[in-house]
């Protein structure tokens, strides 16, 4: 068992949500004392600059790895409970299902000034056929499936709707506020941020010696002490440790403001989409956004993956490309008015890491040289698993071994 009564430079590389999570649970680990045990998260641009401030923020029991999603999502509302999550990251429960649809044209029809319409407008009936929660739409989403509160959606468009989990195993949080929160509360705890690309790791034959990384603010060379190193460096792994079987799959996603309120609901979609919809014709007509209502007011949704620009440099470095971000505005607002009417506040870009081996990921644990540990390849479910990643992290290097869950199959060293 690793020893805890001696001082420790714990480095952490990577300050997305898997690092700062790693922070917080080893400054609040029970052996973790700040007189003798130094934490330092070291970070190549800015704090949830990647995926963790970009992503969508669903949290489900049916996520995987099994080994490892009913300790982390626990682990989130006992996060939220202690520390005011609701308010300070936008922790809730929501409604998740599956919901297939038909869109409409975007070409927006003329109005008419027929004697027709001009009588209808008299007489006030002219937008009954458009007012959403009237009683024959009410009807329309009845016969489909659709829960009543979920009238954002036009009707007619609305095919057929799957929930996905029951009460109490759904959540969300805001990406970017939970992880810079879990910085920060690492930081009142002791823990250390810092600014600057590793440039290299150094070893004897024994374990890890220090970190060198070239300082951001300065542009000089600089090492820190380490007896315990956690890469958590997310797509960028494998340039830190280039035995890591990691890659980079680039997501597109963008942030619209309704024009009014929405119920939460997280949605994985599949819209049929009229000839000449998308932004590029050669994107399919069938498209399967994520589309994620947040407390803020605010829906996110999300597009495919795409590796058709290489992994930049840093996260500042992300090249956004309009026409995907496009294609998702398109998609989502031929499919809802208060999307369509709403103001895109933003259209983004991040990179997700990959295990290359089938199985999937992530790997998390030792990395063959004593005091290195990698924890990393979360895929899309970096938010969800952080806080369980974490914990089992604190474990390794305080304890010898994870103790909060067998997480065996996730050991990088069967693929290394």
């Amino acid at each position: 068992m690793a020893s805890s009564d001696r001082e420790r430079h714990i480095v952490v590389i990577g300050g997305g949500i898997i690092g700062c999570s790693t922070a917080y649970f080893l400054t609040r680990h029970p052996s973790y004392d700040a007189s003798r045990h130094k934490v330092t998260v070291l970070e190549a641009s800015q704090i949830a600059g990647g995926a963790s401030g970009k992503a969508g923020g669903l949290l489900a029991l049916w996520a995987y790895p099994s080994s490892i999603v009913p300790l982390s999502y626990k682990l989130h509302a006992e996060l939220a409970k202690e520390h005011g999550g609701k308010e300070r990251w936008g922790y809730r429960e929501v409604n998740c299902g599956q919901l297939v649809a038909e869109g409409r044209s975007m070409k927006r029809e003329q109005p008419t000034t027929s004697a027709a319409a001009i009588e209808a407008k008299d007489s006030g009936d002219a937008d009954v056929s458009l007012k959403k929660r009237s009683a024959e739409a009410m009807a329309v989403l009845k016969a489909a499936g659709i829960p009543e509160d979920l009238d954002w959606f036009d009707p007619e468009g609305l095919k057929s709707y799957e929930e996905m989990d029951s009460p109490g195993t759904a959540a969300q949080v805001h990406p970017y506020l939970f992880t810079t929160a879990m910085a920060q509360l690492a930081e009142e705890k002791g823990a250390k941020t810092v600014l600057g690309m590793v440039t290299g790791i150094e070893h004897s034959r024994e374990s890890v010696t220090s970190v060198t990384y070239t300082d951001k603010q300065t542009g000089s060379s600089e090492s820190i002490p380490a007896t315990d190193i956690i890469i958590a460096a997310g797509p960028w792994t494998k340039r830190i440790f280039p035995h890591a079987p990691i890659s980079a799959l680039r997501a597109h996603s963008v942030v619209v403001r309704p024009t009014r309120p929405v119920s939460a609901y997280t949605l994985f979609t599949n819209i049929a989409l009229p000839k000449g919809t998308s932004a590029k014709s050669k994107r399919p007509q069938v498209v399967t956004p994520e589309i994620y209502a947040r407390p803020d007011g605010t829906v996110y949704a999300c597009g495919e993956g795409d590796t058709t620009v290489t992994l930049p440099k840093t996260t500042e470095d992300v090249e956004v490309d309009q026409s995907r971000c496009q294609d998702i505005i398109d998609a989502i607002n031929s499919v809802s008015d208060e999307l369509r009417d709403g103001e895109v506040t933003i259209r983004q870009a991040c990179y997700l890491p990959t295990v290359d081996a089938t199985r999937g990921g992530p790997l998390i644990g030792h990395a063959g040289i004593k005091g290195l540990y990698l924890a990393t390849g979360h895929t899309c479910w970096g938010i969800q698993n952080a806080p369980g990643t974490g914990k089992l992290m604190s474990e390794f290097v305080f304890e010898g071994k994870a103790t909060s869950a067998n997480i065996a199959g996730l050991d990088p060293r069967k693929f290394l």
